[in-house]
């Protein structure tokens, strides 16, 4: 029985960290796009799109900010 309860736990913890994983690449590309849609670089967009890639959330706050004031 305890078997089954922990197997439940591993799915659910398996199918949340998917969608987490899709949500992380749908904002990486979605700041390379808006980079892109702004004018401004492809370089500028893939610095964007790699801190994005290993700094999830504080990249998405730090490009929030800064979208708008370049």
């Amino acid at each position: 029985m305890p078997f089954d309860v922990f197997g439940g736990m591993f799915v659910i913890f398996l199918l949340f960290s998917i969608v987490l994983f899709i949500i992380h690449i749908a904002i990486c590309v979605w700041g390379y796009r808006d980079c892109l849609r702004r004018g401004r670089s492809h370089e500028y967009a893939l610095l964007v799109l790699l801190g994005l890639l290993f700094f999830p959330l504080m990249g998405l706050i730090v490009y929030l900010l800064i979208r708008n004031e370049l």
